[in-house]
């Protein structure tokens, strides 16, 4: 409906400007006609028409060429200010200039409509371009929203799961101490260390917790001091015993080791993990070993169990939060805070495992320069 008036007012303008331009150069020429070639005019004439193609098209062109023919019969073909042909020389003059003018024009009209043709199709390009930029933001900012909706899904499973545990452990027990029950000598203090042992267990799911927060906040920065790895490891495993009671545990961290620059608190959360992750998969009376060497200016600390290993499916995501661990329905974020700790402490982590002949995990963390 509007594609009229979108070339009929180009066309007006340019054949106005041609005839202004068509005046103009007459004006400018006509007092040195009685010396001047007739090239010059018909040349300089040829200009409005190229004005008017540019502006208003072949329709604009053709009305300045006709204009420009008559200026030129009219100012610099004898006898002068008059329109009058009296020879076949002026009429060949003429023709030549009617000619050169609308092949020009045409010429021009066509590249201008042209340029404008890839103009417009260069914009509708871009419009396109960031219609699909847009349709991209928006799928990716959809698929944050899933992502985080399944992290969340996820996360209630684990705290469901991993908490239920513990706090039901705590509470029946609780709920016997208060009702007085009898026990056998000797039962009571043990009770009463399992009690605290599910509570250190409800302390470490909340520091992974905790820690997978400050890891997507940015706010994990780890306090490097001195440390001495078979001193941290060896508390860890005693602090760990009733969790490790069904299996054999072999500690081989030499005491001359070097010591290593590393947060106490952040690397004896990775130890924790590390060794609960081994308690958990290993089967009864098989052995969980502790070890740790120095490569280099790395120590390499290692847990390895004798369970079922990881399945090949699981590989991949071995290390991404709230994935489902091997054997067991809840979902868990304990490898996950490993993994930014080591890599916060500039070490690696890693694991090799054969299905069926277990599982070591291992990571590295820097000597002390000191």
């Amino acid at each position: 409906m509007q594609a009229r008036p979108s070339h009929r007012w180009p066309a007006a303008t340019g054949g106005v400007i041609g005839f202004a331009l068509v005046a103009g150069v007459s004006a400018v020429l006509a007092p040195f006609r009685p010396g001047m070639s007739r090239a010059i005019p018909a040349l300089a004439l040829v200009l409005p028409v190229v004005a008017a193609a540019v502006v208003g098209r072949r329709l604009a062109a053709l009305v300045t060429a006709v204009a420009g023919a008559a200026a030129f019969s009219f100012a610099f073909v004898p006898p002068y200010d008059r329109v009058s042909i009296a020879s076949a020389e002026d009429w060949a003059a003429l023709a030549v200039f009617l000619v050169v003018a609308l092949v020009v024009g045409t010429l021009v009209a066509n590249e201008a409509q042209r340029r404008r043709a890839a103009e417009a199709q260069a914009a509708e390009v871009r419009a396109l371009l960031v219609e699909r930029e847009r349709l991209r933001e928006e799928a990716d900012r959809v698929a944050v929203m899933e992502q985080v909706d399944r992290q969340r899904s996820a996360l209630l499973r684990s705290v469901s799961h991993d908490l239920r545990t513990p706090l039901a452990t705590i509470r029946a027990i609780a709920s016997e101490l208060r009702d007085g029950v009898d026990y056998p000598p000797g039962a009571r203090e043990e009770l009463l260390d399992l009690v605290g042992d599910e509570a250190e267990r409800l302390n470490r799911i909340v520091e992974n917790l905790l820690g997978l927060t400050r890891i997507e906040t940015g706010a994990l920065r780890p306090d490097r001091q001195p440390l001495a790895l078979d001193e941290l490891v060896e508390d860890r495993v005693r602090k760990l015993g009733r969790l490790l009671r069904h299996v054999d545990v072999e500690v081989a961290v030499p005491a001359e080791l070097a010591l290593v620059a590393a947060d106490h608190v952040q690397l004896d959360q990775v130890v924790s993990n590390l060794v609960e992750n081994a308690a958990r998969h290993a089967p009864p009376g098989s052995t969980v070993r502790v070890s740790a060497r120095q490569i280099g200016p790395s120590v390499e600390v290692s847990v390895q169990d004798e369970g079922d290993g990881i399945p090949d499916a699981e590989r991949a995501t071995i290390f991404e939060p709230f994935r489902a661990g091997r054997g067991g329905a809840a979902a868990g974020v304990g490898l996950a805070v490993c993994k930014a700790i080591v890599e916060a402490h500039g070490g690696h982590i890693g694991f090799e495992s054969e299905v069926g002949h277990g599982a070591r995990f291992w990571f590295t963390v820097p000597v002390h320069a000191g």
